[in-house]
C-alpha cells in the first residue's frame, strides 16, 4: 500500500444517489419500456440538444468528422431500418468486427434501437476467436470491413448457416455480402424504437475462461441505469463535457464507457481511430480540449516510460478528471498524473460480469495511490471466504475473495447457455468475483491477485485455453501450456511452454514459426510473446496441466500443494 494520500480536489456530482434515483434520471420510452439507444441519443434530440456534438472522430490519416446528436440519431435510425428491411428480427444477435469508425457507433445504436442484441469483437482478433464467439453467440448479422471478412470470416462462413447478413462498411462488398454505405443512404432516417423491456437482452460480451470455450456474458437494457449513473458518479461526466475513453469498443469498457455511458450523460465523445501514439495522444488531449480522460494503466506506463519531458510542449488547461481501468493501477501511475497533468489518475474496478464500475476512487474522495477505491452508492462489497456452500465475511485487513451483493442494474443475467457455470458465481447471498482483495480500516479496497489463470495484458483478458488450442494446431506441437508473466508496460504478457512431437527439433527458427502461427490465428494482442520448449509439462494425475505450478516456478513463488502432481515433471 502506498503511504501518501492525495487530498481530494474534485467536487462530487450533485443530486440523489441510489438506483431508484438513477432510474428516475432516465426517460424511458414514451409508450413504456426501456431501450439503451433511446436513452443515449433520442431523448437528447427530443429535449432540444440535437445540435450538440455527440462524436468527434479522428481518422488515423488525419481526417476529423463531427456528428451531432441529431445526426448520430438519424444514422442509427437508418441502420435500424436496414436491419428491418433485411428481415432481422428483434432479439437476433449482431456482431461487430471493425476499428473505431463512425459506422460502428451508428450500427451499435441502430441495432439496439431495433431491439437487436449487440456483441462487439476486438478488431485485432484472428479468425479462431472470431469464429468461436460468433458460433457460441449464434450470430445472425455481422458488421465488418471487407478486409476483416475475407481473412477472418469467409473461410468458415459456410459453417454458420444462421449468419443471415454480412454488412460491409463502405461502398463495396464481396460476393454474398451487402455494402453498408449505399444501403444506409437509401434508408429512412426515421425509425420507431422497438419497445424493449428492462430485462430484454441488449449486449453480449465474451470473456475467456481458464478452461473451455469463451463465456458469453448477457446484459439487458436495464444495464443502462448503471451505465449512466456510474459514469456520472465515478467518471464525473457532465453534459457538454469533451470526454475521451481510449478503450476499443470490442472490449466491455469501450462499449459501456466508450459509447453508452457518455452518450447517456450527454457528453461529446472523442474517438481516435489510430492506435497508441505518444505525441498523437498528447496532441489530442490538448487540441480537443478533453475534460475527462479514461484510459488504461498500460498506456499510462508507456507514457511514463517516455518521460515527463514529452508532455512539456503541451498544455492541458481543460483537463478536469483522469481515470483508469483494465488492470490494477500502480501507485506510481497515480502520482505521475499529478506531476504531469496536475491531476491524479483515479483507479476503479469492475468486470465484464458486473457490466459497470463497482468500486472507484470517486470525485471528492481522497486517493490512496494503489487502492481501487470504495464501492459506489448502491453497491455493497465485502471480502469473503468460502468453504463448501458456506460463505463468511472477513474482517478488515484480511485477504479473501472480493464479493458483491447481487441486484445492481448492470449485473450479468446469465452466461449464455451455461446455467451451471452462472450459478457457481453466487453463494451465500454474494456474487463471487474470483478476484482476491483486501479492505482496509478506512473502507478502501486493494487488489491482491486473481483466483484463476486469466491473463490480463494491456487491458485485454486472455484465456490460456484459446492460446494453447491455437498452438496445438501447429504440426510440431504436442502439448502447450500458457501463463502470464509480469511486464513493465503491459502488466502481463503471454508466455507459452510447449512439448514437440517426434521428428521436430526445438530452436529459434521453430519458435519464430510458432509465434507467427499464433499471431495469424489469434492476433498480436493475444499471441504469446515468448515460447519455451519443454520435454514434459507438469500435470495432475487426472491429466490436467498445472499452469499454477509453471507460473510459480517461473516467478519463484511458493509451489503450494503438489500432492496431485503426476511424477516429477520439471
Amino acid at each position: 500500500m502506498a503511504g501518501e494520500i492525495i487530498q481530494a480536489n474534485d467536487t462530487a456530482p450533485e443530486g440523489e444517489t441510489g438506483w431508484q434515483a438513477a432510474r428516475a434520471r432516465l426517460d424511458g420510452l414514451p409508450g413504456g419500456g426501456l431501450n439503451i439507444a433511446h436513452e443515449a441519443v433520442e431523448r437528447h434530440v427530443a429535449a432540444g440538444h440535437g445540435d450538440q456534438p455527440a462524436l468527434i472522430w479522428l481518422g488515423k490519416e488525419g481526417a476529423r468528422e463531427v456528428l451531432s446528436y441529431a445526426e448520430l440519431s438519424a444514422q442509427a435510425a437508418r441502420f435500424a431500418n436496414v436491419l428491418h428491411a433485411q428481415g432481422i428480427a428483434r432479439g437476433e444477435r449482431l456482431f461487430l468486427l471493425s476499428s473505431r469508425v463512425p459506422a460502428l457507433y451508428a450500427a451499435t445504436l441502430g441495432a439496439l434501437m431495433a431491439g437487436v442484441v449487440v456483441s462487439p469483437l476486438f478488431a485485432a482478433f484472428g479468425p479462431e476467436p472470431v469464429r468461436a464467439r460468433m458460433k457460441i453467440g449464434e450470430a445472425s448479422v455481422l458488421v465488418t470491413t471487407a478486409a476483416h471478412y475475407k481473412r477472418k470470416v469467409a473461410p468458415w462462413r459456410e459453417e454458420m448457416p444462421g449468419l443471415k447478413l454480412v454488412l460491409i462498411i463502405g461502398d463495396d462488398a464481396p460476393e454474398g455480402c451487402v455494402a453498408l454505405g449505399p444501403t444506409m443512404q437509401a434508408a429512412s432516417d426515421s425509425f420507431e424504437t422497438v419497445a424493449t423491456g428492462p430485462e430484454d437482452m441488449a449486449l453480449l460480451h465474451f470473456t475467456s475462461g481458464t478452461t473451455g470455450k469463451p463465456k458469453g456474458v448477457v446484459h439487458v437494457h436495464e444495464a443502462v441505469v448503471a451505465h449512466a449513473e456510474t459514469g456520472r458518479l465515478a467518471l464525473d461526466l457532465r453534459p457538454g463535457d469533451n470526454y475521451w475513453c481510449t478503450a476499443d469498443p470490442g472490449w466491455v469498457t469501450g462499449m459501456s464507457y466508450g459509447i453508452i455511458s457518455p452518450l447517456c450523460n450527454r457528453v461529446t465523445m472523442v474517438v481516435d481511430e489510430a492506435e497508441f501514439d505518444l505525441e498523437r495522444w498528447y496532441s489530442i488531449l490538448e487540441r480537443e480540449r478533453v475534460q475527462v480522460w479514461y484510459t488504461a494503466p498500460t498506456a499510462i506506463r508507456m507514457m511514463m516510460r517516455a518521460g515527463k519531458g514529452v508532455a512539456q510542449g503541451h498544455a492541458f488547461p481543460a483537463l478536469r478528471f483522469l481515470a483508469s481501468v483494465g488492470e490494477p493501477l500502480n501507485a506510481e501511475c497515480v502520482l505521475w498524473g499529478q506531476q504531469v497533468f496536475g491531476l491524479p489518475f483515479h483507479d476503479n474496478w469492475w468486470q465484464s460480469e458486473t457490466g459497470g464500475i463497482m468500486i472507484a476512487n470517486m470525485p471528492g474522495m481522497d486517493i490512496k495511490p494503489g487502492a481501487m477505491g470504495k464501492p459506489l452508492p448502491g453497491i455493497e462489497a465485502g471480502i469473503v471466504s468460502q468453504e463448501g456452500d458456506a460463505v463468511s465475511e472477513l474482517p478488515d485487513g484480511e485477504i479473501g475473495e472480493l464479493a458483491l451483493r447481487p441486484g445492481w442494474p448492470s449485473m450479468m443475467r446469465e452466461y449464455l447457455g451455461q446455467p451451471e457455470r452462472y450459478a457457481k458465481c453466487f453463494a451465500g447471498g454474494w456474487y463471487l468475483t474470483g478476484d482476491l482483495a483486501m479492505r482496509d480500516g478506512d473502507g478502501y479496497f486493494w487488489f491482491v491477485g486473481r483466483a484463476d489463470d486469466l491473463i490480463k495484458s494491456a487491458g485485454h483478458l486472455i484465456g490460456p485455453f484459446e492460446v494453447e488450442s491455437a498452438l496445438i494446431e501447429h504440426a510440431a506441437v504436442a502439448e502447450a501450456a500458457v501463463i502470464g508473466v509480469p511486464d513493465e508496460t503491459a502488466g502481463e504478457v503471454v508466455k507459452a511452454f510447449v512439448t514437440l512431437k517426434a521428428g521436430f527439433e526445438a530452436g529459434e527458427a521453430l519458435e519464430r514459426e510458432l509465434r507467427g502461427h499464433a499471431r495469424k490465428k489469434l492476433g498480436p494482442a493475444v499471441a504469446p510473446r515468448e515460447i519455451v520448449f519443454r520435454d514434459s509439462l507438469p500435470r495432475t494425475r487426472s491429466g490436467k496441466i498445472m499452469r499454477r505450478l509453471l507460473r510459480a516456478r517461473e516467478l519463484g513463488l511458493p509451489e503450494g500443494d503438489l500432492s496431485t502432481l503426476e511424477g516429477d515433471a520439471t
